[in-house]
């Protein structure tokens, strides 16, 4: 077959290949990912600070999504002792006289206050209890409803016409506004708005955020590398108790997170890169080889002269210039290889986001400290990312993601399984009833039991959500792997908008929200099967270069 020259190509692909033959006296042109492992480094100093500082992001991600557990939590309360009611006028009047056994709905609200005063939550300030209690799922599903959208927006946008930086740039800066002025909202329906709109934007921070990290990684480094990005989110949620903790109200706690958003803006941004894969889709060569440049000098090496780089399946043919591929979920959907891979990992990602919010979100019924169980929260996820990063080039990818979840999915149905006998026996007194009875006498090792199965399953789901993302990235091509992992993102997001009403099933029946997650967690593991290996198989530029080397049915 004849090989397409100059001849072939438009007028504008004539002058950007004649500038650049010019400028690189180019002899050979080969992908990112080979430039990578021969001549650059996979993983060298530059992509360390590279890493650390695309990753730092993460940390705000996890200030934004979780400040809602201290923002609207509901607050400990006392009777009014400097204001105590007539026994006799109070019943008049319907209600309950205070006692710190009883329900502050059936109280006078002037016989009780808030421990701190009013303006320690939302909930405390708006009044955000008994009948309108429901107000704080409406708030938590909105800012998950607004990631779920930012996601496929800003997805969107990264691969086409802000790239991943500028993606970046855009989402923390709204994240700093808009921060600050939920500290400012004089009602709840003002501050319901401004949870939305913060959650598009924080829908964008960390899927550009990890692409733009992981990208310039060599292939052999990318799977353990992408995984170690969940630290900083894990990082965010284990700072946040000390930050709420010393801010001593609700308002200033957002400031307090918003403050962050603004310096990584003028102060990290600055010094991270463009991915050079997306300069390279976008047709700007130049530019990707600068970066590529950049990153043989700083980690000790160099490129030789005349290597150039080019898109999959042009890298031995030095008369084709580098197109600007067009990509978009379209194209995701018109493949039947991606088209399998996005259905397959969006309900995945849904399950993945029932299973892992629905299990962290059930801290809120222990009744331990607060602060307490959200830092233990966040850094109980570690464990689960470091060995998921250990294993992950030696099991694989589609093994280890099946394994996490069947964990999970397991360790759930236990969980639900000893939540019906505790159940059993707490609601059958009667010591003449045997499993009860039996039950009861091993109270001490079924709540163990219990609480053991929980913290198993948050383990393993930790662990799948920190794996669906690099495995996501490496399903698909880069002309559209940011918008393949938008939508995936958004299904997960779906997840995270089901996840607190799966939590208030324990009024239903105690046994439920344990088994939702456990059947979630089962699913997702034998959805994985149908999923392949992408151990070891290089980051495809383009969707013909996907289809070439990977037709439907390759394992």
């Amino acid at each position: 077959m004849k090989k397409p020259g100059r001849d072939d190509l438009g007028g504008l692909t004539d002058e950007l290949l004649s500038k650049d033959e010019e400028k690189l006296d180019v002899v050979e042109r080969i992908s990112i990912d080979d430039m990578l492992q021969k001549w650059t480094g996979e993983f060298g100093r530059w992509q360390i600070k590279h890493f650390v500082l695309s990753s730092l992001a993460w940390t705000l991600e996890g200030f934004h999504t979780m400040v809602m557990i201290f923002a609207d939590y509901e607050p400990h309360w006392h009777c009014n002792t400097q204001k105590p009611l007539d026994d006799f006028l109070s019943m008049k009047r319907g209600f309950e006289s205070c006692s710190s056994t009883g329900s502050i709905c059936s109280m006078d609200r002037a016989s009780w206050d808030w421990d701190g005063g009013s303006g320690v939550s939302t909930v405390s300030e708006w009044g955000l209890v008994c009948d309108h209690k429901y107000k704080v799922g409406v708030l938590q599903s909105a800012f998950f409803i607004g990631c779920m959208l930012g996601a496929g927006i800003f997805g969107h946008l990264s691969d086409s016409s802000l790239g991943r930086k500028g993606v970046l740039r855009l989402v923390c800066i709204c994240n700093a506004i808009l921060g600050f002025l939920t500290a400012f909202s004089p009602n709840f329906w003002v501050y319901l708005i401004l949870r939305l709109l913060t959650g598009i934007s924080t829908g964008g921070v960390g899927l550009s955020s990890f692409v733009l990290a992981t990208e310039p990684v060599g292939p052999s480094k990318r799977g353990p590398v992408g995984m170690s990005t969940f630290y900083f989110f894990s990082l965010g949620i284990a700072v946040l108790p000390a930050l709420s903790y010393f801010s001593g109200s609700w308002r200033y706690l957002y400031i307090v997170t918003s403050i962050p958003s603004a310096f990584y803006c003028l102060f990290v941004l600055p010094f991270v890169s463009e991915s050079p894969r997306w300069y390279l889709v976008k047709g700007r060569l130049e530019d990707a080889m600068e970066v590529m440049r950049s990153i043989a000098a700083n980690n000790g090496k160099s490129l030789p002269a005349g290597i150039s780089l080019a898109l999959d399946g042009n890298e031995h043919d030095a008369t084709v210039a580098p197109e600007e591929p067009s990509g978009s979920l379209v194209d995701v959907f018109k493949s039947p290889l991606t088209r399998t891979r996005m259905v397959l990992m969006a309900f995945i990602w849904l399950l993945c986001g029932v299973g892992y919010y629905g299990l962290s979100l059930n801290v809120v019924n222990l009744s331990t400290n607060l602060y307490v169980s959200v830092f233990l929260n966040g850094v109980a996820e570690m464990p689960a990312f470091a060995l998921t990063a250990v294993m992950l080039n030696k099991f694989g990818r589609r093994a280890l993601l099946i394994s996490t979840m069947l964990l999970s999915g397991v360790a759930s149905l236990l969980g639900s399984l000893t939540s019906a006998l505790l159940h059993v026996q707490g609601s059958n007194p009667d010591p003449t009833l045997v499993l009860p009875n039996w039950v009861a006498r091993h109270i001490g090792f079924f709540s163990g039991v219990q609480l053991a199965s929980g913290v198993v399953g948050i383990f393993g789901m930790a662990g799948a959500y920190n794996l669906i993302f690099i495995y996501t990235c490496e399903l698909f091509p880069t002309v559209v792997r940011n918008a393949a992992l938008g939508l995936a993102c958004e299904a997960g997001q779906i997840g995270a908008i089901i996840a607190p009403l799966v939590v208030v099933m324990v009024t239903v029946n105690p046994s439920l929200p344990f088994a939702v997650m456990g059947v979630s967690g089962i699913i997702g593991g034998l959805l994985a099967f149908k999923l392949p290996e992408t151990l070891n198989r290089p980051l495809y530029e383009t969707m013909g270069a996907l289809e070439k080397a990977e037709p439907v049915g390759t394992p």
